[in-house]
């Protein structure tokens, strides 16, 4: 198994490193919070104090980390950041979700020291990362996915190369659109069902057996009827997503994209930025 190294270990990161911990891998993490490297570290892994030293001697470096902002401090800051400290012919995966220009920027950046890139962000929220079943969209070129498709092993069920160096951004900022588009309708649809005369419950039973569900729509109508808000995909998160997949489409030419993401920032207006993105069903109580 490669020498790997994993930054950021938020909500989904410390569970990818978890399972790359337990498929073999010897395993370096960092965080911004030292706090949240002890749970691996007691499991086996190593704590290095900064990106740049975890980087150090890797053979892959992997990252997950909120937006581009971040992903720029972990990897290109010039004192402490992972690319500072790759030789030449190692492997960089980015799995966060960001913006297409940022990847593209990255990617040459790293092209001019001879790491190689490979974007790699994912389909899945807590479950699905906890329980290796998460879905890559890759972008870079077939030599470098044919390096790293052994490594997502252990951590996905699937991948899809879809492209160079911003396609992948731009294939998971889409399912995020479609994600986020699902759960303003249903947040509508549980909340008109629940002020009727219909049970809920029963109501979505029966919808459930049309040709209108989607594979998530137990999840998400679950988690509704419920009240269960505990976050898996935060409202601030799918936030961040919407505005920059209207960084791509155009406010213009996406008006429902940005229509949804105006409900969103009105849930994040009322305090709803920490709960689950189901948590917009609370705008129609």
């Amino acid at each position: 198994m490669p020498k790997t190294a994993f930054l950021g270990l938020g909500a989904m990161g410390s569970r990818i490193a978890t399972n790359l911990l337990k498929a073999g891998h010897d395993l370096v993490v960092w965080n911004r919070s030292e706090e949240k490297t002890r749970p691996l570290v007691d499991a086996g892994a190593r704590r290095a104090a900064s990106p740049r030293e975890a980087a150090d001697g890797a053979d892959l470096v992997m990252a997950m980390v909120a937006d581009d902002e971040a992903s720029r401090a972990v990897w290109l800051d010039a004192e402490r950041g992972a690319l500072a400290g790759m030789r030449s012919g190692t492997v960089a995966v980015e799995i966060s979700t960001l913006q297409p220009g940022w990847v593209k920027e990255l990617g040459e950046a790293m092209k001019a020291k001879g790491v190689d890139l490979l974007e790699a962000p994912v389909s899945g929220t807590l479950p699905q990362a906890e329980n290796a079943e998460l879905v890559f969209f890759l972008g870079g070129d077939a030599e470098t996915v044919a390096r790293c498709e052994p490594h997502l092993k252990p951590i996905g069920k699937a991948s899809t190369h879809v492209g160079g160096w911003g396609d992948g951004a731009r294939v998971k900022l889409a399912t995020n659109a479609l994600l986020g588009i699902n759960v303003a309708a249903w947040a509508e649809i549980v909340a008109m069902l629940d002020r009727s005369p219909t049970d809920t419950k029963t109501a979505v039973e029966a919808i459930a057996k049309t040709s209108v569900w989607a594979p998530n729509a137990g999840y998400l109508t679950k988690t509704m009827i419920a009240r269960d808000f505990e976050p898996k995909f935060p409202v601030d998160l799918i936030e961040k997503d919407f505005r920059y997949a209207l960084s791509v489409a155009g406010k213009d030419r996406a008006p429902l994209v940005a229509h949804v993401h105006e409900i969103i920032e009105r849930a994040i207006s009322k305090g709803y930025g920490e709960d689950n993105m189901t948590a917009l069903r609370k705008l129609y109580d």
